[in-house]
Formats: structure tokens, sequence, C-alpha cells
């Protein structure tokens, strides 16, 4: 008889969501013990259907008080519960894994003093790391903050990387550059950020840093900013006209799945300027793409990049200026950080972080 796993997979977007499907299909592809149910909103029914044996809708928002009633209602019965996210309903009976993937939103100074991570996101970490049977993050920085954070004993965290999607793979510079020279009418190399636009990414620096390049170095590399936030792209903008590179700074609010590889590999470099991450994925995405990582060292990123990225200070414009020219400088590093790259995101699999989570499922059932 199969043991029946539910996974909350009502948040299908962003990082918890790629971590969500990911996690969902390597469980049906690996055929195991598992009767797995997916709780989702409807408009995912369907997309999450041939991977589960079940599907349950709840409709009920993300971060509300009937959430905690209904995910637990929705859950009855199953033998272990898994919830992606720290929003777990702290009432539910029976064994709860909570996945962590980053404390940002009572850690970084854009989050950390407003109302919603004082009144929810705060107390509720707090409940749901005491709460669950044992709790599973993305890296060995997020399982320190959290031992250190949220008061929980470091046998109580697992980590479990994150792995990278087999769409993103080495193709030819060059090819890729087509696809993306059709849709973003770029006709020159470019850098490349993916990411949100909130404060802690960084973005900010790297506008600043490429503004330096540009001023001291006739380079026709451009600049492509994939991603979106309605409240702070606003002032980026505005930077962008200030420091006159309106002209050389293109941002797409979103890419289509299927180029998003191209994107990657056509890039002459993924820049990644955060201050804080809880994984890193686009790293991850780039070096499999074989595209060169230019990163900040700070909270995860070395932990994800080791030795196959070029790495500069977050704070210090002037130092990410100088990675991004001596690369341009240096075809013999150029060509490292490839080759390295690609190498190190081998290591990052789905199929392994599967596995991983598999193997502490069946932890969490023997002991209950």
């Amino acid at each position: 008889m199969k043991i029946k796993l539910s996974i909350d997979a009502r948040w299908l977007v962003g990082g918890i969501g790629t971590y969500t499907r990911q996690l969902l299909a390597g469980l049906a592809e690996a055929g195991n013990e598992f009767e797995v149910q997916a709780i989702v909103r409807r408009r995912d029914a369907d997309a999450v259907a041939r991977w589960c044996e079940r599907v349950t809708v709840v409709d009920t928002r993300i971060y509300t008080l009937r959430e905690q009633l209904d995910i637990s209602r929705a859950a009855s019965g199953c033998d272990l519960l898994h919830v992606p996210h720290y929003n777990a309903p702290l009432l539910h009976r029976g064994p709860l894994l909570v996945s962590i993937h980053d404390l940002i939103h009572i850690t970084d100074a854009c989050f950390m003093h407003t109302l919603k991570a004082r009144a929810y996101a705060a107390p509720v970490l707090r409940l749901a790391a005491r709460r669950a049977a044992h709790i599973v993050t993305v890296s060995e920085y997020s399982k320190a903050q959290i031992v250190a954070r949220l008061g929980v004993p470091a046998s109580k965290v697992t980590t479990i990387h994150n792995g990278v999607d087999e769409s993103f793979h080495y193709m030819p510079q060059d090819v890729a550059f087509q696809a993306v020279s059709q849709f973003t009418g770029f006709q020159e190399p470019y850098f490349l950020y993916v990411g949100s636009l909130k404060p802690y990414k960084n973005v900010s620096i790297l506008l600043q840093a490429y503004a330096l390049v540009r001023s001291r170095r006739r380079t026709k590399q451009k600049l492509l900013i994939v991603g979106d936030d309605p409240r702070w792209k606003k002032p980026l903008l505005q930077q962008q006209s200030l420091l006159g590179l309106d002209e050389d700074v293109l941002f797409l609010s979103h890419v289509p799945s299927d180029l998003l590889p191209k994107v990657y590999a056509a890039a002459g470099a993924l820049i990644m300027p955060s201050r804080i991450e809880g994984f890193g994925l686009p790293v991850l995405e780039a070096m499999a793409c074989g595209t060169p990582v230019i990163c900040s060292r700070a909270a995860s990123l070395p932990e994800v990049g080791g030795d196959a990225v070029l790495y500069f200070d977050p704070s210090n414009p002037e130092d990410l200026a100088a990675a991004i020219e001596r690369l341009l400088e240096s075809v013999e590093l150029q060509s490292y950080l490839r080759a390295r790259g690609l190498e190190r995101a081998g290591q990052f699999t789905i199929r392994n972080s599967v596995r991983k989570h598999v193997e502490l499922y069946r932890q969490l059932l023997a002991a209950n």
C-alpha cells in the first residue's frame, strides 16, 4: 500500500514554484512508493494532474487565516504533509515537513520593519519552525540563518540544494543569439541579469557599475534585465536615465520559458549582484548554459558558484565594474568560466534533489 504524501502546490511561480514543480515532476518520474496528492489552485489543476495520483483544488489565498484551516482539511488522512513555504497549517494533525528557502522577509531592511513582516512573517516563521517535524532548506547559508534566527536545533534542518532543469543546457552562442535578437531587437552582445527588482537584488549597483564600464571603455555590450516589480521598477528606470543609459539598457518584464535558456546562452555573462539569496538559481541556470557568471560574494551565492564564477563586493560598484572589465579583457578567463561553470552545474541535478527528498520523507515517517 502506497504512502499518502500531500504537497501544497498552490504557489507555482518564482523560485518556490520552480522548486515545487521540480519536486512533483521528479516524484512522478521516480515511480516510488508514494501516492502524491497535490493541493492546487483551480487554474493549475490540469497542469499538475499529469504528475499526481490526486489533485485537490483549494483556491484560498496565501498568507491568510483561512488557508490554515483549508490546507489542513485538504490534507486530512495523509501520512505526511509537505508545505514548500513557511505558511504551513499550524494546527495540522500529523507529520509536517516545511520548506523554508530563506529568511529575507525578516532579515532584509526592505521587509523586516514592515507591518506584514512584524504581524505575519516573523511570528509564523517561528511557529512553523517549532510545529514542523522537520525543516528542509536549499543552502547551508539558509540553514545557518534558520538555526540562529528561529531557535531550532541544527539536527531539525536538512539542506537539499536545488537542481537545474534540463532545459538549461549548452548551445552555441551564435545560434542562441539569433533567437534572442528576434525577440529583443538587440544587434549587439549583452550582459544579463535575471531576477526580481526588489532592493536586496541590488540592481541599482549593477546599473552604477555598468555605467562606469561604459564611461571608461568602448564596449558594444548592452545590458538586458529580465524581471519586473511594479513597486521597484520606476526608481531603477529613473536611475537608468540619470546615468545616461536609456539606449544601452533594456528591461524585459517576462521572457517565454522556452526562450529563457537561449537568453542565458547568448549572453556575454550573467551578473548576479544580490545582497541576499537563499540559493541563487539564475547562477546555476547560466552555468548550465555555458555562460560566464559574475557574482556577488554574499549569502548563499559562493555556495552555488564555488570556484566557477568571478566574485565582487556587492556594496562596491567599482569592484563590479572591475570584474566586468577583467572578463571583457580576457578570452582565456571567459573560456575558463564557461568550462568550469558547465562542470559545476552538473553537480546540481533535479534527480539528486528529489532522491534526497524521498530519503527525508522515509526518515520522517519511520520516526512517527
